[in-house]
């Protein structure tokens, strides 16, 4: 199986970057949930976040900072959504982080994405939550 965003990482897909050094790779998404949607990617191929060695946390994470900044600055945003999916969801098994520009009433999640939240039941439940959490 080939993975299109080696591909658009090799120079062999057509893509609009944003962005692009030896580790990382910026560029927009095909099918933005808004304009500027940018995912930013490491070169290599590496499928999770799970599974990004230590040597390029910096580099993708300092990535995605500089293009969270960039997105809010070159369009006039708020603020920005930052967001990555392990398996589930991950459309393609390459690791992508999604930096969305924000802006207040955007409806982004009341439209777009449905984030639901679910309380604890008790203090005690989200303490043995926090303390499994914790010894793994």
């Amino acid at each position: 199986m080939t993975c299109t965003f080696c591909q658009i990482a090799n120079g062999e897909l057509p893509a609009q970057i944003v962005h692009r050094d030896d580790d990382v790779i910026a560029v927009l998404d095909r099918a933005p949930l808004a304009h500027g949607h940018v995912l930013v990617m490491p070169m290599a191929h590496i499928e999770t976040l799970d599974d990004l060695p230590d040597a390029l946390l910096v580099p993708v994470l300092g990535a995605v900072r500089r293009t969270s900044i960039a997105v809010q600055k070159a369009l006039g945003a708020q603020g920005s959504f930052v967001a990555t999916n392990t398996r589930i969801s991950q459309s393609v098994p390459h690791l992508h982080i999604h930096v969305v520009p924000r802006n207040k009433g955007d409806g982004l999640f009341s439209t777009r994405l449905i984030w639901q939240r679910k309380k604890y039941e008790t203090d005690s439940e989200m303490a043995e939550i926090a303390t499994r959490i914790g010894a793994a």
